[in-house]
C-alpha cells in the first residue's frame, strides 16, 4: 500500500528527480516564465514557493540553503534582492500555472510555469486587452464607429483607477469578473501599473478599431484586382498568335512555353505547358 509516500515519481530516481526540478525552478527564476509538462510545473512551482520565501527571509541560513539548491549561483542576488522586494507585502502565491493544451507528440499536458507580477504577466496581459474590450464594446453601442475610429476610447487611465477601488457588489463601467481580475493583478503591483495597464488597452482597443478598416481595404483590393483581371480576360493571347513588335518564332509562338530552352535543367526533367508570348509590347498594355 501507499501510504505516507506523497508528491509524483515522474517517473526518474529520486537523484535524477530532484535534479530536473532544481534545474526547472533556476530557469525559472532566470527568465521567470517557462513551459514544461502540468505534473512538472505543479511539482516546480511548489519548491520555487519556499526558494522565494528564503529570498524574503533574507538571513544567512536562508542565502546558505539557496546557494545550495540552485544550479545557477548568479541567480542568487537575484532572488534575495529583486524577488524579494516584488514580494515583499505578498503573503505567498509566488507563482502561476497556465493550461497550454497538449504536446504534439506523446499528447502529454503542457502548462506555463510563471512568477507573479513579471515583466511579461499573463493574467496582466488579458486583463488589460478585457478592460479596452468592454470598455469599446459599451461605446460602439452608444457613437458612431467613423467617429470612435477619431477619437478612441478616453480616460481609460481614469476608469482603471477607480475600478481599483469599486467592490465587486456596485456597479461600475466593468464586469463584475474583469473588475475582480482587475484588483487582483493590481494589488500587490505598484502605483505605476495602473499607466501601464492603461497602455496596454488602448493598444488593444486601437486594434480591434483598425481590424475591420484593415479587413474593407484588402476586400476593395481583392475586388479592383479581379475587376482588372477580368477587363484582360477578352484579349489573353492563346498559342500561336502574337502582338505587334513581337519577334519570335513561328514554332516558338505555336508551341508557347514548349519553345522555352532552360539551360540549366535536361528537357526530359522539364514539366512543359503551353504559355503565350510575353513581348515588351504586351506588358505594357
Amino acid at each position: 500500500m501507499k501510504h505516507g509516500v506523497a508528491f509524483r515519481k515522474l517517473s526518474r530516481t529520486s537523484s535524477h528527480r530532484m535534479l530536473m526540478l532544481r534545474n526547472l525552478v533556476t530557469s525559472l527564476l532566470q527568465h521567470e516564465q517557462i513551459k514544461t509538462t502540468l505534473p512538472k510545473a505543479k511539482d516546480a512551482a511548489r519548491l520555487a514557493e519556499k526558494i522565494i520565501s528564503l529570498g524574503k527571509k533574507g538571513d544567512l541560513p536562508a542565502f546558505r540553503r539557496a546557494t545550495g539548491f540552485l544550479l545557477d549561483q548568479s541567480l542568487v542576488p537575484k532572488l534575495f534582492t529583486e524577488l524579494a522586494q516584488r514580494y515583499a507585502e505578498r503573503p505567498g502565491g509566488y507563482t502561476r500555472i497556465h493550461k497550454f493544451g497538449n504536446r504534439p507528440g506523446d499528447n502529454a499536458p503542457h502548462a506555463i510555469l510563471e512568477l507573479v507580477d513579471n515583466p511579461r504577466d499573463l493574467r496582466f496581459q488579458m486583463t488589460a486587452r478585457a478592460v479596452g474590450w468592454e470598455l469599446l464594446s459599451k461605446r460602439v453601442g452608444q457613437e458612431d464607429p467613423q467617429s470612435l475610429v477619431a477619437t478612441g476610447v478616453p480616460d481609460i487611465q481614469d476608469v482603471i483607477a477607480k475600478e481599483k477601488t469599486v467592490s465587486l457588489e456596485e456597479r461600475g463601467a466593468l464586469r463584475t469578473f474583469t473588475r475582480r481580475n482587475l484588483q487582483k493583478v493590481l494589488r500587490f503591483r505598484s502605483p505605476e501599473a495602473v499607466e501601464e495597464m492603461s497602455k496596454i488597452a488602448e493598444d488593444h482597443v486601437d486594434t480591434l478599431l483598425a481590424q475591420p478598416l484593415a479587413l474593407k481595404e484588402i476586400a476593395s483590393a481583392k475586388q479592383e484586382k479581379k475587376e482588372k483581371a477580368a477587363a484582360f480576360a477578352g484579349i489573353r493571347l492563346k498559342a500561336g498568335q502574337t502582338l505587334p513588335g513581337g519577334n519570335r518564332s513561328t514554332l516558338h509562338l505555336a508551341q508557347g512555353a514548349l519553345g522555352k530552352e532552360n539551360p540549366g535543367r535536361w528537357q526530359w526533367f522539364t514539366r512543359r505547358k503551353l504559355g503565350v508570348d510575353k513581348s515588351s509590347v504586351w506588358n505594357q498594355i
